[in-house]
């Protein structure tokens, strides 16, 4: 899942660069992901610190990225 969707977030970052649209981006979405992997990131570094840790703050940067577009290129 965790290669998944850090596969998923470039091409969404790419888009959103290239045509600076963010329709249909839901900001509350992007919004329970980060605090998805926020709990991902902390339960692996008090409980079962590995590798996996990386990816979870892999796709956090990816999905602060996506958010980040989101607030700068929407359309009230």
């Amino acid at each position: 899942m965790l290669l998944c969707f850090g596969a998923s977030w470039p091409v969404s970052i790419a888009k959103a660069l290239r045509t600076k649209k963010v329709d249909g981006k839901s900001p509350l979405f992007l919004a329970l992901l980060l605090l998805g992997y926020a709990c991902g990131i902390l339960h692996k570094l008090f409980y079962n610190m590995d590798v996996v840790v990386l990816l979870y703050a892999f796709n956090s940067c990816l999905v602060s990225v996506d958010l980040f577009l989101y607030y700068k290129y929407r359309t009230d």
